[in-house]
């Protein structure tokens, strides 16, 4: 019987056996262990009681702090230090500070330090976001991620995998963002529950990688264990630019069993809305009330790469527009790197002629944690990854997941909008 994505990766990082299959509970070496400023110090805290001296590997561990950095407040920049501390204390080979990092899910397939075939745990949920890699990748409990700093190892129950097939040609505005939310609309956020996600077809070989990292990142929107885009010249492409150390490709196998397939045509597929207040309350753009918005936000570990940036960039130049004045507009490049090329480019000048707030990189709004975060009643279009009530900010605040366009769009006319508005 052959074998899907997960099963080759974990078969070939598991211990004491040489195949697996759904279902199997195996022990598993881990190529590399991140953790961020809100989950590592409690898995600091957790390794120093399990009276460990030293992390397995020190090229292997990847402390980022981004979630209230630049810190918000005094505990923020005590768990930023506490990070800081560590990663001294165990000489770790990578160290991610304020002004030379970014988002964790940004920045390492950025620096090539995830690569295909790896097995990655994460205090992240996030963490699935290097599928689109190749990489088996999830996240994980501050205390098993403990255990995985000092042992390089950890279990796991080798998910069942759902298929996922896109056909036809992607119109205008349309993007990984919107085949992704089309996707957790039809199977709901529950629908891949502990299962892997393989994305296949003609219009995936055509997606950029960008678009691939943002639909990758959001596969836990649907309870997904992990997602995976085949590995293929895009990625190669991408990888060998960056690649740190060696990596294996892997492959399903034709004959590989799935519990489901899907399949969707692009071809009259127009940008998706994740409406209030559920990644899968899901409805095209034309099907969208055009409530008034007071907030756009436009990056995190979903959408804060350079090319989302680009397609802000490319509305404004090409409409001749401002943001309206009654919207507050925040755009967060993903990382450092971002954020100069950004910058080089000119956008960071015509974002902030436009009236956009324009800041260092940090996950800020997206978990209302900082810088963004929305009062009672308050009406947000973002394109990060969540709208659950309260996510970001006020309980009775309203947030729309949407694709860089969207947002751009909505933030220039001052409602929820489609780009052929402009």
């Amino acid at each position: 019987m052959g074998k899907t994505l997960a099963e080759k990766i974990i078969a070939a990082h598991a211990q004491d056996v040489t195949d697996v299959s759904a279902g199997d509970l195996v022990t598993v070496r881990t190529d590399v262990v991140m953790a961020n400023d809100i989950t590592a110090p409690i898995a600091i805290e957790s390794f120093n009681a399990m009276g460990v001296e030293e992390v397995y590997d020190s090229g292997s561990i990847m402390l980022v702090p981004s979630h209230f950095t630049p810190n918000k407040d005094i505990k923020s920049a005590e768990q930023a230090r506490t990070l800081r501390q560590f990663a001294d204390e165990q000489a770790l080979c990578h160290r991610f500070r304020v002004g030379r990092s970014g988002i964790e899910h940004v920045i390492l397939p950025e620096r090539g330090l995830v690569l295909p075939g790896d097995l990655v745990v994460g205090g992240d949920s996030h963490t699935c976001t290097y599928g689109a890699l190749g990489a088996f990748a999830t996240g994980m409990g501050s205390t098993d991620i403990a255990f995985a700093m000092a042992t390089g190892t950890t279990w796991l129950k080798v998910p069942e995998t759902m298929r996922f097939v896109y056909h036809g040609q992607r119109q205008p505005w349309v993007g990984g963002k919107d085949m992704i939310l089309r996707t957790i609309g039809e199977i709901g956020v529950d629908g891949a529950l502990y299962r892997a996600m393989e994305f296949i077809g003609p219009a995936i070989s055509a997606l950029p990688m960008s678009d691939r990292l943002t639909m990758a990142n959001m596969v836990i929107e649907a309870g997904s264990k992990c997602g995976f885009m085949p590995f293929d010249d895009v990625t190669r492409e991408y990888v060998e630019a960056r690649a740190t150390r060696p990596y294996t490709a892997y492959f399903a196998d034709d004959d590989a069993q799935y519990v489901s397939v899907h399949e969707f045509d692009l071809s009259e597929m127009e940008p998706q809305v994740a409406c209030p207040y559920s990644p899968d309350n899901v409805q095209p753009i034309s099907q969208v009330k055009p409530e008034q918005v007071d907030q756009v936000f436009i990056g995190s570990c979903t959408n804060g790469r350079l090319e989302d940036l680009a397609i802000v960039a490319g509305m404004l130049e090409q409409s001749g527009r401002e943001f309206h004045p009654d919207v507050r507009v925040i755009i967060i490049p993903g990382s450092q790197a971002v954020y100069l090329d950004a910058l080089r480019a000119g956008w960071l000048e015509l974002f902030t002629l436009a009236g956009a707030a324009v800041s260092t990189s940090t996950c800020g709004p997206c978990l209302g944690g900082h810088m963004g975060v929305l009062a009672a009643d308050e009406v947000c279009v973002s394109t990060s990854n969540r709208n659950f009530r309260g996510r970001m900010g006020h309980p009775d605040a309203r947030v729309y997941l949407a694709n860089p366009a969207v947002a751009a769009a909505s933030g220039i006319l001052g409602r929820v909008a489609h780009p052929d508005e402009l």
